[in-house]
């Protein structure tokens, strides 16, 4: 077995379990000021997800995943909410947008679905929130191991860069958060994205869900011991939120993209703020993380075809 950056101290209670005790017996909601905490949900990163069978709607395993991973994102929820936070929203942010089911939450949570919609995976954020958490988080493109390693969009792109650095979809969105103050304090995936992300953001309250023996393969965690896991360590990431900074890039933003279809390319650098800059590859200046993730937004979803 390999290593867990978070040790199991107690059960959840969305597991069936005993909720363990708030540190010291306080009351983290005796304070009035409000606490805002901002939680996005990926699925790749969630235990025993291994191959589309559990990823995408007609997959023999999906309707059991996707209830593994509401309840990682519902274990967050607690753990949160637990450290104090007073108002919680979710992004459902794999596939179509529509994969947590949203009436196993606490009827107080407020959560963010399907696509497309400005700030993608970040969708709703705004510098109010105090947090923000990654929950079932993959890594990048361009990382050789990793469980369904990809960078937004797995059918399209094979680099994104930021300031020339490739990133992960996790610094991408800590960007976006960090542009409006907020600090990403937890993530949650396989050790390939933990220690990808950890590796670039700084050390976080982080759960290894899985060890990555493949593209289509891992060691894994069973669903009920990664859901203690994330509470805890959401728990603790909340509760020591002040000990994690903004992640913030040096404005404007060069982005660039490299895509699967040379005709992709071709034609995105026919828009005047576009430079094509080798046969597959373009390059985007944006003022600011707002811009750039729209026009991600924008390269990742427009189809002439859509109809309402």
């Amino acid at each position: 077995m390999f290593a867990y950056r978070v040790v199991v101290v107690a059960a959840l209670l969305c597991c069936g379990l005993a909720m363990p005790p708030i540190a010291n017996g306080a009351n983290p909601k005796a304070s009035a000021a409000p606490l805002k905490v901002y939680i996005s949900v990926d699925m790749e990163g969630v235990a025993g997800v291994v191959t589309s069978d559990q990823l995408m709607p007609g997959g023999f395993e999906y309707e059991r995943f996707r209830r593994f991973m509401t309840d990682e994102a519902v274990a967050a929820v607690r753990g949160a909410q637990a450290a104090g936070a007073t108002e919680v929203v979710v992004s459902d942010s794999h596939g179509n947008g529509e994969s947590l089911m949203i009436e196993l939450f606490p009827k107080d949570v407020r959560i963010v679905r399907s696509w497309p919609r400005h700030g993608e995976m970040m969708a709703g954020l705004d510098s109010s929130f105090a947090a923000a958490l990654f929950v079932g988080y993959h890594a990048s493109t361009t990382n050789p191991k990793g469980v369904r390693a990809h960078t937004i969009s797995s059918a399209h792109f094979t680099r994104v860069a930021l300031n020339g650095t490739a990133v992960t979809e996790a610094e991408l969105n800590a960007a976006y958060a960090g542009a409006m103050g907020v600090p990403v304090v937890f993530i949650s995936g396989d050790d390939a994205a933990i220690g990808e992300v950890t590796g670039r953001l700084g050390q976080m309250q982080s759960v290894i869900t899985k060890k990555s023996l493949g593209f289509h393969s891992a060691e894994t965690l069973t669903p009920a011991a990664s859901c203690d896991l994330i509470y805890q360590g959401a728990l603790a990431a909340v509760s020591h939120r002040d000990q994690r900074k903004p992640y913030v890039l040096t404005a404007p933003l060069t982005l660039d993209i490299s895509f699967k279809s040379y005709t992709t390319a071709e034609i995105v650098s026919y828009l005047r703020s576009v430079e094509r800059t080798d046969s597959h590859s373009i390059r985007f200046v944006g003022h600011d993380m707002a811009e750039v993730m729209d026009f991600i937004v924008f390269l990742d979803y427009y189809d002439p075809e859509m109809k309402p």
